[in-house]
């Protein structure tokens, strides 16, 4: 057992918040993320966390206390981004809306856990007109659980924290009122630097930045059926591309170091475009729109766009457009998505191209998710520590389960289904699913098999 402050993550998904505060210095005690498929991607990533793979709907405080192993230890901070899929504001009660669940929830656990601190994250989207009124009910809601919210509340983008994408996000930083609340970060880079300056230490990583030294996926058939492809080694030329290559001394931060193959190029599957689109995206001019796609092609000297995760199968199984490469006639690999987004290459996702482009685009950056979690350590007043052992990654099985698999693997049922298109069956709304779910496990125990690891880091 160490001393590392304990985390919870909650509607985990691939794992980006746990990534980012596991590079701070938190040990990720538990996850929860109702998705098999996402769940059993976490677990390979973070071989040493229990993965709960279920609703956090009924999942109380005590359960996660057991499933982790972690018994009567402090629990420093619950974080989370619960599903965003169109908040009720109807009534004054908002959050006593069965539309609205998930948050409630989200309060209930970080207080039957006695957590010492919570982030909670979501789309800017709740700070805009209507949607203020859930924010401030929200905010309401922690107060009477006894926990004190940073005020005025923030939304941060992450192009100002390292990361070459513009993405923004609603962040609620807060403590158990007898602790001190935890500040937001100051931003570390910019886009905006004076032509004069020498110094571009903190200038913001560029799309070049980022993907310059990862070969073209087009060059690989293996990559039409596969998503990886063992290469030989390559050099990064930029101290962005290093540092996912974790060749620098401190890639990897606070967080423990994984054993990986970094001659293998993953998350790379080729996409079959027609030479008509092909024509059409090298005829378009970086840092444009291409007219008939609506594409967006990536600019060399730029930053990204808000990379998008699409819909789940429960809403259509509509994959979000990735952005045109500014340097050849194809979208974006799921791997270049990852760069963009600030994950290391040792950072699996699922084989497909429409799971992992998911899992990227549903994630918080975990530059983004560390610089806030490095000032939770700072409130709690935490010495980060840096893990010397190596961990193993899990299996590769993990990286390619369809769902019906995936759910047999947690001895769950399949939480989503597949929209009936011909029908035109309505869409299932996300507290619909959870709620499915949570008729089915009803009689209160997670129903999954555990998969911990032994001689965990706890």
């Amino acid at each position: 057992m160490n001393n590392r402050p304990i985390g919870i993550d909650l509607f985990a998904g691939a794992g980006g918040m746990s990534l980012g505060f596991e590079q701070a210095g938190f040990d990720i005690a538990c996850a929860v993320e109702i998705d098999p498929i996402h769940a059993a991607v976490h677990h390979f990533n973070f071989p040493h966390t229990e993965v709960l793979a279920r609703s956090v709907i009924g999942l109380g405080g005590e359960d996660i206390r057991v499933a982790s192993g972690i018994g009567r230890r402090s629990v420093d901070v619950v974080f989370g981004g619960p599903p965003c899929q169109g908040f009720s504001l109807i009534g004054q009660r908002m959050l006593e809306d069965p539309r609205n669940h998930l948050a409630r929830e989200f309060v209930r656990i970080v207080a039957e856990l006695n957590a010492k601190t919570f982030v909670f994250e979501n789309v800017k989207g709740l700070t805009i007109g209507k949607h203020r009124r859930f924010l401030d009910t929200l905010i309401e809601a922690f107060d009477a659980a006894g926990y004190a919210v940073r005020l005025p509340w923030k939304v941060l983008n992450a192009v100002n924290y390292g990361v070459p994408q513009h993405r923004e996000r609603l962040f609620l930083l807060g403590a158990r009122k007898n602790l001190r609340v935890p500040r937001y970060p100051e931003p570390t880079t910019t886009l905006d630097l004076d032509l004069f300056r020498t110094d571009e230490s903190d200038r913001t990583a560029t799309c070049a930045d980022a993907l310059s030294d990862l070969p073209d996926a087009d060059l690989f058939a293996e990559l039409m059926t596969s998503d990886a492809v063992a290469l030989a080694r390559w050099k990064s030329s930029t101290a962005y591309a290093r540092a996912c290559r974790c060749a620098t001394k401190d890639a990897w931060h606070f967080g423990y170091p994984r054993t990986w193959e970094s001659d293998v190029l993953t998350a790379s599957m080729r996409s079959a475009h027609t030479d008509i689109s092909r024509r059409r995206f090298a005829a378009t001019r970086p840092g444009e729109v291409e007219p008939i796609s609506r594409f967006y092609k990536l600019d060399p000297d730029g930053v990204c766009n808000t990379l998008r995760a699409g819909t789940d199968s429960a809403r259509g199984a509509f994959t979000s457009p990735r952005p045109i490469h500014y340097a050849f006639p194809r979208c974006i690999t799921v791997r270049e998505m990852a760069r963009l987004h600030g994950y290391p290459d040792w950072f699996r996702f699922h084989v497909t191209k429409w799971h992992g482009a998911r899992q990227v685009g549903n994630s918080v950056p975990p530059a983004l998710a560390r610089a806030i979690a490095s000032t939770l350590v700072e409130a709690l007043g935490v010495v980060p520590t840096r893990p010397i052992e190596p961990l193993a990654l899990g299996s590769p099985e993990l990286l390619s389960m369809a769902m019906g698999e995936a759910a047999e693997y947690w001895n769950v049922p399949v939480p989503i289904g597949r929209r009936d298109r011909k029908t035109g069956l309505r869409k299932r709304t996300q507290i619909e699913i959870e709620e499915s779910s949570r008729s089915q496990t009803r009689r209160g125990s997670c129903p999954r098999v555990s998969h911990r690891e032994t001689g965990t880091p706890l």
